[in-house]
């Protein structure tokens, strides 16, 4: 059981990174290469490849070269699934301090009046 927290902690610890989940999220729906990566996130490659190191290291995402290109996939889809419902979680997070804050701002005005 600890190994398995332990574990847990490291992919955490991995995910815990914007550009790491930008990079993800181009990765969601398709293999991409670095050169299309580098593009659709317009970061420099360097950064990219260290990014993407750090992912395929901890097993999150997996490499194909073709010629000299390569192409990088998720390893496992339920990572995305992972990723889509804590995003989930955060909307609803989000949402419900901005109805918190409305109806503090309303009571503000009626205290106000």
């Amino acid at each position: 059981m600890r190994e398995l927290t332990v574990l847990h902690a490291e992919i955490c610890k991995t995910l815990a990174n914007p550009k790491r989940l930008a990079i993800l999220n181009a990765l969601q729906r398709r293999e991409v290469s670095v050169a299309d990566l580098v593009r659709a996130l317009r970061l420099p490659k360097a950064n990219v490849s260290q990014h993407l190191t750090v992912l395929r290291a901890h097993g999150v995402v997996r490499a194909r070269r073709e010629g000299l290109s390569v192409y990088y996939r998720v390893a496992n889809p339920k990572i995305i699934r992972a990723c889509n419902l804590m995003r989930e979680v955060l909307t609803e997070q989000l949402h419900e301090r901005a109805r918190l804050a409305g109806n503090w701002r309303r009571a503000q005005r009626r205290a106000a009046a």
